[in-house]
């Protein structure tokens, strides 16, 4: 099976982090916590940016 990287259904904002944890196969906390971090030290704009630009590439979960 092909693993695809989407948006999670274990979501907080919009699944974006979620998501690449699943694909990875890491804990969605880590991953939210080493991104909020890299956001912050980033000047925080460009952080925020592709996280919505993300949001809207990443394909949503299907529906079980």
């Amino acid at each position: 099976m092909e693993k695809k990287l989407k948006r999670s259904r274990d979501k907080k904002l919009c699944g974006v982090c979620g998501g690449i944890a699943e694909y990875f196969e890491l804990d969605p906390t880590v991953i939210r916590v080493l991104y909020a971090v890299l956001t912050v030290f980033s000047a925080a704009f460009p952080g925020l940016l592709l996280y919505f630009i993300l949001a809207l590439v990443m394909p949503k979960p299907e529906e079980a």
